[in-house]
């Protein structure tokens, strides 16, 4: 049985409890050692060269990571697309890596020096880059007006993920041994029951024509004369140009905007455990707790603005400002870290960068789905919006330990979080409201 993007019923809540409990995984199995195992796996208070050199250790591991999930999400998705199996096109591949990311999750935790523990971390950045391909493409292949919420799900489900795995490892006092494990048992047991689960129906894949660069959404003035014209014969054969998306413009900005704006919230988030231990100078015996309960302010408000933000956006179909207004609100957050240094504003800061972020990824992967232009190739196109994601979450930490360790503290660091956020939000500025032509809301307008 094949669905047409126009005909694809809405979903239920066995559905969206699934995929977000997925998402809850993979979030926390990328995101919990990010902001707590890495960081004191590779803490050096005692070295020679001072706490800065476990700052420069932390940036290029997880720049090691990033690499490795840039270069394997666009395959791993272009790899699904044309998966042809009994299990279906995304299942294995969300299969497949999640056991990869699990496996090396145990590695990890056995490795030992900062060259073996960016070996082991690249193979879980491998592993969740190829199941999040997988998982992402569901939203494009079985959803039409329910994008929104499901892009909502995602950017909530990473808020949570972190949350719940801090707050497991602090308030039981586990050690990093035991934290990876636990991380690697998740991984598996949630990422096998939902990929299993969760439907994976054949599609219908005949090429379509593409969304046409000037096809706008209803704020365009003439949208009927654009319909009569977006088909009209040319004596030639339509021939799909290679990365299709790339030569729209609109989704060229959402892609770029999308990549700086992940470099400021990297900058901003990545090093916070260093930031409360050396920039606040707050006690080696509770930081931890301090890092819980900034984890637990900042997912408060991503879970609002991400469910929020998404069924606001499915409302009014007006993404592209509620995108360029939450990446603003970033920009705030980093210049009150920057400006007014310490615990308490440090979680107003939490605060308001957990609105912004949670809008702005939730939101923003709903315009990106909008404007993909052919249903054979969504997962290798939201692959790239995924690249972009995981690109800015790599130069994050890697730009910021270098700014770190250039003025011997972290003003540059939020500083730069706030540049970087304003640059964003500009860049998605430029992209004009827009929906799929294929969109049923569109198609009744």
């Amino acid at each position: 049985m094949t669905h047409s993007a126009a005909s694809r019923p809405r979903v239920g809540a066995g559905w969206f409890t699934l995929f977000t409990l997925a998402w809850l995984a993979l979030w926390a199995v990328q995101l919990v050692p990010i902001q707590l195992l890495l960081p004191l796996q590779l803490d050096t208070p005692d070295d020679a060269d001072g706490w800065i050199a476990g700052v420069i250790w932390s940036g290029v591991v997880l720049a090691a990571g990033g690499v490795a999930s840039i270069v394997v999400g666009p395959i791993a998705g272009a790899l699904s697309d044309r998966t042809r199996s009994r299990l279906g096109r995304r299942r294995p591949w969300a299969l497949g890596g999640s056991w990869l990311a699990a496996a090396a999750l145990v590695a990890t935790a056995f490795a030992d020096g900062p060259w073996l523990i960016g070996a082991a971390w690249i193979g879980v950045s491998v592993g969740f880059a190829a199941a999040s391909a997988a998982f992402t493409a569901l939203i494009a292949d079985q959803l039409t007006t329910q994008r929104g919420a499901a892009s909502g799900a995602v950017g909530s489900a990473q808020a949570l993920g972190l949350v719940v795995g801090v707050g497991v490892i602090a308030l039981l006092e586990l050690d990093i041994v035991t934290g990876y494990l636990l991380l690697a048992v998740l991984m598996a047991v949630v990422g096998t029951v939902a990929a299993l689960l969760l439907p994976d129906p054949v599609v219908d894949v005949s090429p379509t024509p593409a969304r046409h660069p000037d096809a706008r959404h209803p704020d365009a003035r003439h949208p009927d004369t654009r319909d009569a014209t977006a088909h009209e014969p040319t004596g030639h054969p339509a021939r799909p140009r290679r990365l299709e998306a790339l030569h729209d413009p609109d989704f060229l900005w959402v892609v770029s905007g999308r990549l700086v704006v992940n470099i400021g919230n990297g900058l901003g988030t990545a090093l916070l455990l260093f930031f409360l231990l050396y920039g606040l100078r707050r006690p080696a015996a509770g930081a931890e707790d301090d890092l819980l309960l900034l984890i637990l302010v900042y997912t408060v408000f991503v879970v609002l603005a991400s469910v929020a933000g998404g069924w606001l956006s499915d409302r009014t179909q007006r993404r592209t400002g509620i995108v360029v207004a939450s990446a603003l609100i970033q920009a705030v957050a980093a210049v009150v870290l920057a400006v007014a240094p310490a615990y308490g504003t440090t979680l107003i800061a939490g605060a308001l960068l957990g609105v912004g972020y949670g809008a702005f990824t939730s939101v923003g992967l709903a315009l990106a789905t909008d404007l993909l232009p052919s249903e054979a190739d969504h997962a290798r196109d939201l692959g790239i919006v995924n690249v972009a994601a995981n690109l800015g979450q790599l130069l994050g930490p890697l730009v910021g330990a270098l700014l770190v360790a250039a003025v011997g503290g972290f003003w540059l660091l939020f500083a730069a979080a706030a540049a970087f956020s304003v640059a964003g939000a500009l860049m998605t500025a430029r992209v004009r409201p827009a929906r799929s032509s294929r969109s049923p809301v569109a198609a009744r307008r």
